[in-house]
């Protein structure tokens, strides 16, 4: 499913968040936003269980962090999970494809930017939104877990935001996994910082597990299952809906 990806589309947006318009111009992009969730719900509502794996764009194929991330989201998708990611290329290309190395469900929620970020060739269905904070809803919504890979501003953004919604109770306690502790080195010892300044409580520490196995987080997220569970919806024919 897509939308235009068109300089007013852009501009629009631009213009909402540059401060104060009249009643009627926030009225209309309130109805835009409505429009995009919806087509959201329709495109993702059954994708069935998720892990949404976040990463850079940035990475090529070469590169260990996207073999990583590919064998990886083979694993996590062996247990029954869908992948979902942003949809477009280097990490997220890697988990889409590590799923559909195994068979598994392979599904992105595509940003449309001014340079055409493009849905990768590893996805079973797709959704294009057109602002950042629609699209960051709906990968939560539908994620059972959040795998955090080497990344930047936009990974932070998704990380930070997860565990945000976990330690106010926003959403249950589902595992966040943060990857190659190397790579994350100075951001953990922030963490460890703000703890040390109690901005952040020692029992937030526990919101994240940190590993450089796959193995563990595989194990992480069994666990997971077993106090969550999986629970598929499945389409209603006489509603006419479809998976």
């Amino acid at each position: 499913m897509s939308v235009p990806n068109n300089p007013s589309a852009r501009e629009q947006e631009i213009r909402f968040l540059d401060g104060p318009r009249s009643r009627w111009e926030d009225l209309k992009f309130v109805v835009k936003v409505a429009r995009e969730f919806i087509r959201g719900f329709r495109a993702l509502h059954f994708t069935g269980p998720s892990v949404a794996v976040f990463g850079s764009a940035r990475y090529a194929e070469t590169h260990e962090f996207y073999d990583l991330t590919r064998r990886l989201s083979a694993e996590i998708a062996r247990l029954g999970f869908t992948i979902l990611t942003g949809g477009g290329p280097g990490l997220m290309e890697a988990a889409n494809r590590g799923a559909r190395d195994v068979n598994g469900r392979s599904v992105g929620c595509n940003i449309l930017l001014p340079h055409e970020q493009k849905p990768n060739p590893y996805l079973d269905k797709w959704v294009d939104i057109r602002y950042f904070f629609v699209r960051k809803t709906l990968l939560v919504k539908y994620s059972y877990a959040f795998v955090i890979m080497p990344g930047g501003f936009g990974t932070l953004d998704e990380l930070f935001e997860a565990m945000t919604l976990i330690q106010t109770r926003k959403i249950k306690e589902f595992p966040v996994i943060i990857f190659c502790r190397n790579y994350h080195h100075d951001m953990l010892e922030h963490i460890e910082r703000m703890k040390t300044e109690r901005t952040i409580s020692e029992e937030d520490m526990n919101l994240f597990l940190v590993t450089d196995s796959v193995e563990e987080a595989v194990e992480h997220l069994r666990r997971s299952i077993q106090k969550f569970g999986l629970r598929p919806i499945k389409p209603r024919k006489w509603l006419l809906e479809r998976a």
